[in-house]
């Protein structure tokens, strides 16, 4: 798919321009991190920063994957339009404090209250976009999602997390499939359990379909000539090799794409009930989380059978365009299960402030994908440590402006909805 160097023949008798980089493109393609980390916090200070430059780093279909929903999109919004709703009243007069942000969960003890959520076919966003994540999370102590059909193997990412490491299960419909996957998981150092609920079939996501992003991907002149663009990834690519399913592979007698696709759509769709819950509930000694629950009464009933929380989710608005908003439904749920029960929160979150506004209103703990993502697409090896920066630093910003120095004390500065 992405043999660049090819380009020219790859294209000839096409109606596609051929795009020749010249010496200068070249060499700032090569060189791309090793520029970047002078001054990042000045010139890319916020996570809109990363998507901006994000964006006009990575190909459009690259782009448009990483970035759309789904319908109309009336779901992102809404996740956004829910933050900005929420707001707090400052408690002056603290004095000079330094807010402590460390959070324990599930018996580990993490600097700070936020992770990164799991997001699949990750490398074609950037190459290694995973070990850059894993190491960026491994360093500054706060957990890592690998997802099943994420780009790299469990393990080859588990050690660089260094128990760091959560793992996503797409539940399969064999059992020796899932039973293996799990002691990969376990074997290679991941923690904490993340069972996907909330895709049960493939969603519609018009934004890719236009951009031509299919899976597995097609060679095409329209796409050759986005990749021609974006020097920088193309080069990235060409050395690091096209985006795979590397921990699927095993798998397959043939590492073939159309292989690969054709067994992702039978084995890792449709499967989730709750008695295939609690199978999963036998078989991995850890904590389980039931991720993209949106009812206070799914989340009792994953109580009820024996896992440690829920991931209230939404997708990120990327598979139903009429569900509601997760950061509305996040109090409700809290109230019906309680402390003992964890709920962790994904969906909208850009900010430090943003993590800010759900734990206040009942989460435990925040995972972020998209903004993990932005920075790597825009920084490469540097978009790791400077996106969790990013989040650190306004995080604890805001919490000295309303006057917390710990994250208990943020639901008491509220202002009612």
């Amino acid at each position: 798919m992405f043999r660049i160097i090819a380009l020219a023949t790859e294209i000839t008798g096409s109606q596609t321009p051929v795009i020749k980089y010249n010496q200068q493109q070249v060499n700032t393609a090569r060189s791309g991190t090793n520029n970047m980390k002078q001054g990042l916090h000045t010139r890319y200070p916020g996570i809109s920063d990363l998507a901006e430059k994000a964006k006009k780093r990575i190909p459009h279909f690259a782009w448009e994957y990483l970035d759309s929903g789904t319908g109309i999109e009336d779901g992102v919004q809404r996740n956004r339009d829910a933050f900005s709703d929420v707001t707090f009243t400052p408690n002056y007069m603290q004095g000079r404090f330094e807010p402590d942000t460390a959070t324990s969960l599930f018996g580990t003890e993490y600097a700070l209250p936020f992770g990164v959520a799991p997001v699949g076919l990750t490398g074609l966003m950037w190459p290694e976009a995973e070990k850059i994540l894993a190491s960026a999370a491994a360093k500054y102590r706060i957990p890592y999602s690998l997802s099943t059909v994420a780009t790299e193997a469990p393990e080859t990412v588990g050690p660089l997390a260094d128990g760091m490491s959560w793992f996503q299960l797409y539940p399969p419909h064999q059992d020796s499939l899932r039973q293996d996957l799990l002691k990969r998981a376990k074997d290679s150092g991941f923690t904490t359990l993340l069972v996907t609920a909330d895709v049960p079939v493939g969603s519609t996501r018009e934004r890719q379909r236009r951009a031509g992003v299919t899976v597995p991907p097609k060679l095409t002149p329209r796409m050759l000539y986005h990749v021609a663009l974006r020097p920088a990834w193309a080069l990235a690519t060409l050395r690091y090799g096209q985006p795979k399913f590397r921990g699927l592979e095993k798998y397959l007698d043939s590492k073939d794409m159309q292989h690969m696709n054709a067994f992702m759509a039978k084995e890792l769709a449709g499967t989730l009930d709750w008695d295939y819950m609690k199978t999963v509930r036998k078989e991995w000694d850890g904590p389980i989380l039931l991720k993209g629950i949106l009812s206070a009464e799914q989340a009792q009933h994953a109580a009820e059978i024996g896992l440690d929380g829920v991931v209230v989710s939404n997708h990120g608005a990327r598979q139903c365009d009429g569900v509601p908003a997760a950061l509305d439904v996040l109090p409700e749920i809290k109230q019906a299960v309680g402390d003992d029960f964890k709920v962790i929160f994904d969906s909208g979150v850009r900010t430090g402030l943003d993590i800010i506004r759900a734990l206040a209103l009942g989460a435990d703990f925040v995972l972020l994908g998209r903004p993990f993502m932005y920075g790597v697409a825009a920084l490469g090896e540097a978009g790791g440590t400077h996106t969790i920066e990013i989040l650190r630093d306004d995080l604890k910003n805001n919490m000295i402006q309303l006057g917390c120095r710990q994250l208990v004390e943020l639901p008491a500065r509220l202002r009612a909805r």
